[in-house]
């Protein structure tokens, strides 16, 4: 299937490079009109202004019938909590006046208005490509910029809101699965390392626990070993530059973590068979997944097919899970699809999505064949 053929599929659902270890990639550049206050300062139209210039810039970018422009305001609770789920849009955004997103019909490139800055600019791609993830929204940006002047002076780059963004306005996040870190105990260490290159590293999905599928959410701080790294300013260096830190910092966690599988593979092989098994029991035969619960399974049967203990489905289908199970996205699929829940849980929303959950976890595993 060619690229055009699957025009319309979600990023995620495309293989990445070093997919073993990295998710995703995602590179967002603040910019703000110039002649505008930034947005909290923004009174009577400007706003509206501000996003009408904004909307009608986009008209005039190449290939413009592919995005969608939005106002906030007139999203549905469903329609903001999936954007926010995929990592579009902020939670605080449903309170940002003259708000706007729009939408390239892949999903890898997304634009809010008047949130934060007057635009945001995001583009993602699965696995580690900061590169590519950056010429998106860089030509995207260049094209902008031919309808409408961004605010920026010689001595501090673009203008931003935050102090943070001032200089290049970008910020970039590498979204990473550790679980043999984690159950090495060394994720400390780690995060002290990229902290003293400029570099946080958070939770994806929340914080783990003891009370996780394996355990290995134990020695962790994040839920399923799913973190992220994120670049904490833009004004040291040059994009090249800021590309360069994150991209070979990315390579080099990357790479612990391959070494630290190969030894949890042998010193440690019970425990990641008990996290693999168990795993596997609950997403075939459960009949209610709650999401903190799937988070922690999928990383599960992830770590067992990235070390081949487990056959039957691809990287890039395991990713895509993770979007799947959100309660956005199954209350999306209840509301438009055909299902017929079980009577006694017909008018309970959250018995309906932890029964869709284990329902759409039975089928994507149905055929894994343990390798063991």
């Amino acid at each position: 299937m060619t690229d055009d053929e699957r025009t319309n599929d979600a990023w995620y659902s495309f293989p990445g490079a070093e997919n073993d270890v990295v998710l995703s990639t995602r590179v967002r550049l603040a910019r703000n009109l110039a002649n505008f206050p930034f947005p909290q300062k923004l009174s009577g139209g400007d706003g509206e202004r501000v996003r009408a210039l904004l909307f009608d810039a986009f008209n005039r970018v190449e290939d413009s019938e592919r995005y969608h422009s939005i106002f906030v305001n007139q999203l549905d609770s469903l329609g903001a909590t999936i954007l926010q789920e995929r990592g579009v849009l902020p939670e605080r955004a449903a309170s940002e006046r003259n708000s706007g997103i729009i939408l390239r019909n892949d999903g890898r490139l997304a634009c809010t208005v008047n949130i934060g800055d007057h635009v945001h600019i995001s583009s993602f791609a699965s696995g580690l490509d900061c590169d590519g993830a950056f010429s998106v929204c860089h030509a995207l940006d260049l094209q902008l910029q031919q309808s409408v002047q961004f605010a920026a002076s010689y001595d501090h780059g673009y203008l931003t809101t935050s102090l943070l963004d001032a200089g290049s306005g970008m910020k970039l996040s590498v979204r990473m699965h550790l679980p043999c870190l984690s159950l090495q105990g060394r994720l400390r260490s780690v995060m002290d390392d990229m902290a003293s290159k400029g570099i946080a590293v958070t939770a994806c999905f929340g914080a783990g626990g003891l009370n996780g599928v394996s355990s290995i959410g134990s020695r962790g701080a994040a839920l399923g070993a799913f973190y992220q790294l994120t670049s904490t300013n833009s004004f040291t260096g040059s994009e090249i530059d800021q590309i360069a830190v994150v991209a070979s910092s990315a390579k080099q966690l990357l790479e612990q973590e391959r070494a630290a599988r190969e030894e949890c593979a042998t010193a440690m092989v019970s425990d990641i068979k008990n996290y693999l098994y168990r795993s596997i029991a609950l997403a075939r035969y459960s009949l209610f997944v709650p999401l903190r619960e799937a988070i922690d399974l999928i990383s599960g049967i992830k770590l067992g097919n990235d070390l081949k203990l487990v056959n039957g489905i691809d990287a890039a289908g395991i990713h895509a899970l993770l979007y799947r199970v959100q309660n956005g996205h199954l209350e999306f699929v209840a509301k438009n699809g055909t299902f017929q829940f079980e009577k006694d849980i017909a008018t309970n929303t959250q018995k309906k999505n932890d029964r869709l959950r284990a329902l759409i976890l039975q089928e994507a595993f149905e055929h894994c064949i343990l390798a063991l």
